[in-house]
């Protein structure tokens, strides 16, 4: 019995043990699923957070690119491929939706490097396209065109079909080997509206059959951003073309001109090569506008700037640089390329018929680098003379600009100085008379030249002298010539001397006019002021225009002495130039027959009489006694 039992004792702690590790063995495997389960929610959880990550930092990359100063095709290209690298893609596109006359199309703005597009570099290489000027398929079918017109992100299975109607001109047996390299799963067509405004889709190519709503989400994110990026970038890009261009024609500002200009000439000097420079003037604005209005003013500004536009390379910099002046720069064009190219511009602008107007005709001067000069500033002084000639002409004509060598007539010398002064420089007169003077210079016909020139000069003078008379710059000139020729002067010096009698004076549209018609005695400080304004005259306001470079010193040195106790320079005896002595002379001659504020006129013998005692001191007797000569002539003659 005592066996018995034990066996059965025996038995049921068998089957407790049995029994319990039954149930450990279930409760370990219980364990062990959740442990499985854990471990893939794990996995899930890690990658889920690597993905997310990735986002966070191609969208860091995005906004990092948007803050550089890089240009828009390089950042859409940079994103194309943090996009393809980050997160797994195997390719991204953006393409840029277009419209031309012959209708809708798309176009590559930026792509990631993957076989289909390097194999697509290729194929278009051969029949020289670059890639992003092809024009690609717009077909309402396609994913990517409903993605734009739904403005929603959509994704189909069947990318070949959007590829090979992309591809619509590419012969079968290309598009089957661009095919081949595909190993897409899928594709999704991301619309981009930057400001609301339709600019394109962006594609993704991804190895996943599925797209999950995180993706969906993140690739959302994602467009937002290259739509903020496309739209700071045009901000960026009208700002700058603002900035650079003239807002009535579109074409670029003198500012802009000036800059290519620079680079042009240290190109040229580099390599060697020429190149010219067309300058344009419209032919009787102030006439249209007055007869018209100012609306058809501009209609005529806005014609030539078009017409500039249509005859003009790609390399070429047309230009408005202020009112009715344009110029056209033409890299690597010699004089008689210019010529050409300048004639064909004005025979285009006088075959235009305007409604209201009728015709309009446009003055034309050429220069070229390094023909007529190797200096910038001389060479644009060249061919504003040359096309200030053409207005004196006749206007309606191209002129070529002269050789420093060839013969200018004095008067279109004196004109363009005045233009140059009136419309670069920079002098104190009142806008409104500067436009008039300039207005009234380019109405000039060919046989007022002249008489126009010398009441210009009357004009300016009146400015900082209020008893200045008209007609009196005509008197200086005739007497300063009378006397150059009695003291022997060369045709040439004299040309230079009617010249330098127009503008001697300049110089004191400088001085506050509270000094010029002070009636007390000047200060030191103020006398001060009034000698300088030789210097002023030739080295501020005329020395920049290389036309009249040979001038400055004659005005500079016509307020010395013979004895050398005048001033700027305290020159004496025969280092002052004979023709400074003569506008001297001339000048304290007229000074002394007119009325000031602190003095009467004085008569033309009192005015001989004081001249003739500063014979040998303020003046070379030999002039003095030419000079009596020439006064005592005119008593005689009148």
């Amino acid at each position: 019995m005592d066996f018995l039992k034990k066996i059965k004792d025996y038995a049921n702690k068998v089957n407790e043990i049995e029994y319990s590790i039954s149930n450990n063995k279930k409760e370990f495997i219980e364990i062990y699923e959740r442990n499985l389960a854990l471990e893939k929610e794990i996995v899930q959880r890690t990658q889920e957070l690597d993905q997310a990550n990735k986002a966070f930092l191609t969208l860091k990359h995005v906004w990092e690119l948007m803050n550089s100063s890089e240009p828009l095709s390089t950042v859409l290209q940079k994103l194309v491929n943090s996009l393809h690298g980050e997160m797994g893609y195997i390719n991204s596109t953006i393409l840029q939706l277009c419209n031309d006359e012959k209708g809708k199309y798309f176009k590559v703005k930026a792509f990631s490097e993957s076989p289909i597009f390097n194999k697509l570099k290729e194929f278009l290489s051969e029949k020289n396209i670059d890639i992003h000027e092809y024009h690609l398929k717009y077909d309402p079918k396609m994913i990517i065109t409903k993605a734009m017109e739904e403005k929603s992100i959509l994704s189909s299975r069947e990318y070949l079909e959007t590829i090979n109607t992309l591809l619509y001109d590419f012969k079968d047996e290309q598009k089957e080997i661009i095919n081949k390299l595909g190993v897409s799963k899928n594709i999704i067509a991301i619309p981009l509206y930057p400001s609301n405004n339709p600019f394109g889709v962006m594609m993704v190519f991804s190895p996943r059959e599925d797209v999950t709503d995180k993706e969906l989400n993140f690739l959302s994110l994602f467009a937002n951003q290259v739509e903020m990026a496309i739209t700071i970038a045009n901000l960026f890009e009208n700002l700058k073309k603002e900035a650079v261009t003239d807002s009535l024609t579109e074409l670029y500002n003198r500012r802009y001109f000036n800059q290519a200009l620079q680079k042009e000439a240290e190109r040229a000097q580099r390599l060697h090569q020429p190149f010219s420079i067309i300058s344009l003037d419209l032919d009787y604005l102030k006439k249209i506008n007055d007869t018209y209005g100012h609306f058809f003013g501009d209609l005529a500004i806005r014609t030539i700037a078009d017409i500039l536009k249509k005859n003009a390379r790609s390399i070429d910099i047309p230009a408005r640089l202020g009112g009715e002046e344009f110029s056209v720069l033409l890299p690597g064009v010699d004089s008689s390329g210019a010529m050409i190219a300048a004639e064909r511009i004005r025979a285009a602008i006088e075959a235009q018929e305007l409604d209201t107007i009728g015709h309009i005709t446009a003055s034309v001067g050429v220069g070229t680098f390094p023909e007529h000069s190797i200096k910038l500033d001389e060479l644009l002084d060249m061919t504003d003379q040359a096309m200030y000639k053409s207005k004196i002409n006749g206007r309606n004509r191209v002129t070529l600009a002269k050789a420093v060598d060839d013969e200018t007539e004095w008067h279109e010398v004196a004109f363009g100085a005045f233009m140059d002064i009136l419309t670069k420089q920079k002098i104190p007169i009142p806008d409104q008379i500067a436009k008039e003077i300039t207005s009234k210079l380019k109405s000039i016909n060919t046989s007022e030249t002249k008489s126009t020139l010398f009441s210009v000069a009357d004009t300016l003078a009146q400015t900082y002298n209020m008893h200045y008379k008209r007609g009196l710059t005509k008197a200086k000139v005739s007497m300063a010539i009378d006397l150059a020729r009695k003291m022997e002067l060369s045709k040439e010096d004299i040309d230079k001397l009617k010249i330098a009698m127009m503008l001697y004076d300049i110089g004191k549209l400088m001085i506050p006019e509270e000094i010029l018609n002070k009636k007390e005695p000047l200060t030191d400080e103020e006398k001060q002021k009034i000698k300088e304004h030789p210097l002023i005259a030739a080295r501020t306001i005329l020395q920049p225009i290389s036309a009249v470079s040979d001038i400055v010193p004659i005005i500079e040195a016509h307020h010395e002495n013979w004895d050398g106790t005048g001033y700027p320079n305290k020159l004496s005896g025969d280092n002052i130039p004979i023709s400074s002595q003569i506008i001297l002379l001339i000048d304290s001659y007229f000074a002394l027959t007119q009325s000031r504020p602190y003095r009467v006129a004085r008569s033309k013998d009192e005015a001989l009489e004081i001249i003739k005692l500063e014979s040998g001191k303020k003046w070379n007797e030999k002039l003095v006694e030419k000079f009596v000569d020439t006064i005592n002539e005119s008593k005689q003659e009148s």
